[in-house]
């Protein structure tokens, strides 16, 4: 009986491990984000050597730089990772720093509100089928992308987001 408890444990716990949505990453620095909105890419690179790719999904409305709140736009230009959501409602998510300075001027001498908290993160469930351009302007991937990703990009790392 004890032996059936053991091996019982010792199930529960792999299969817990096994299902953890947050891993960890040994390899290389990820010493730059790039995304190319027209491609529907995303890469993480170390210096020039890419080690990862990803399709990815954009704002509603993804042509051009977002300049304000609730334009569907996702961003582009030059940004840092800021922070992290482990209990993000788009499962995992890492926070790009938008709006920054200009961003901000360009808003006001327009009259508007930036807007703000511009992700790079996973699909929901409810989001599922919601096309390729979904969000209201983050940057989608798979979930299962977004658990690498998460693990590999550290906070400080800079992001460029072209056209």
């Amino acid at each position: 009986m004890r032996f059936l408890r053991v091996i019982l444990l010792i199930s529960l716990a792999v299969s817990v491990t096994a299902c953890s949505k947050f891993k960890t990453y040994n390899g290389p620095e990820v010493t730059r984000v790039v995304v190319d909105k027209g491609a529907r890419k995303m890469y993480l690179l170390h210096h020039t050597e890419v080690l990862e790719h990803y399709d990815v999904g954009l704002g509603f409305a993804p042509a051009g730089h977002k300049a304000q709140e609730g334009d569907g736009r996702t961003p582009e230009g030059e940004y840092l990772i800021d922070r992290r959501n482990p209990n993000s409602s788009f499962y995992l998510s890492i926070g790009i720093d938008y709006p920054n300075e200009e961003d901000v001027r360009r808003a006001r001498e327009a009259g508007v509100k930036p807007g703000g908290d511009i992700f790079i993160h996973g699909r929901p469930w409810k989001n599922r089928k919601g096309g390729q351009d979904w969000t209201a302007g983050c940057i989608a991937v798979k979930n299962s992308e977004m658990r690498d990703i998460y693990a590999m990009v550290r906070d400080g790392t800079p992001i460029t987001i072209r056209p």
